[in-house]
């Protein structure tokens, strides 16, 4: 329970769960770098909020299909923040192809950015972290499609269980540096990914989630903190699914549903 950290690295915060992510960690008293890919501008407007509580904000440009490269750009606000203590793996794309129809272009596109990029940078960032000697958090957002595949997302599937995977056999390795490694899968948030940018999640009807609606990438975040803080210290190697228990429906079609009549029985 001694572990404090003090600076955070979140990749993909120009927006949604990486945003809410980067301004939640922000304020429980963590200095952030920000990456992004296109939106430098929503970037910046993450960065000015995490200032708003008063802590330091660096924003630099990540493409994790660069690999190695993308590492160079781990190190690079580690050594702006003057340390690294929690790195939050948010930065991931999809797909949308039959497998029948997936060009390999496709599937090395998804997957150099969900599992290559992925593995550059937390690596990266847990030498930082077994340098230091101080312990540390790493946390990785996979999906719900960690767990459950989804008809027309065999690259993005193959990848999100290969992050999980990842994520379980460093939690082994890491453990005696004092690391927690952990996975957080969210079920469908309103962000700019789902298409649902700057939407309320509460007014949209879900009949296939139990609680009836997306999620708000603010309740990915608040998991995302947990993990990070003081109180996650005998938490590793977990995956969080935070889904509004869509992943309990499991043949009853979860988020595809279009009524409540499996609620009768």
């Amino acid at each position: 329970m001694d572990f404090t950290a003090q600076t955070a690295i979140v990749t993909g915060a120009d927006s949604g769960i990486g945003r809410a992510t980067a301004v939640a960690l922000a304020a429980d008293g963590l200095d952030v770098g920000i990456t992004w890919h296109t939106d430098e501008e929503g970037a910046e407007a993450t960065a000015s909020e995490v200032r708003e509580h008063g802590r330091k904000a660096f924003v630099a440009r990540l493409d994790t299909t660069d690999v190695p490269g993308c590492g160079d750009v781990v190190d690079e606000l580690a050594g702006r923040l003057g340390g690294l203590d929690v790195f939050v793996n948010n930065a991931g794309t999809g797909d949308n192809a039959p497998f029948l129809d997936l060009t390999l272009d496709q599937w090395r596109h998804t997957v150099a950015t969900d599992l290559e990029g992925a593995f550059v940078c937390l690596q990266r960032a847990a030498r930082h972290m077994v340098q230091a000697g101080r312990g540390g958090r790493l946390i990785a957002v996979t999906s719900v499609h960690e767990h459950q595949p989804r008809v027309g997302s065999s690259a993005y599937d193959a990848a999100k269980h290969g992050l999980g995977g990842l994520v379980k056999t460093i939690a082994l390795e890491l453990g005696s540096h004092g690391i927690t490694v952990n996975a957080v899968a969210p079920g469908e948030i309103a962000t700019p990914m789902t298409g649902q940018t700057d939407e309320d999640p509460h007014e949209k009807h879900r009949p296939g989630v139990p609680l009836g609606r997306p999620g708000d990438a603010r309740e990915i975040a608040s998991v995302i903190a947990f993990l990070a803080s003081p109180a996650a210290s005998y938490v590793t190697g977990a995956s969080w699914v935070v889904d509004g228990g869509m992943l309990q429906m499991g043949p009853q079609a979860g988020s595809h549903l279009e009524s409540d009549a499996w609620r009768e029985g």
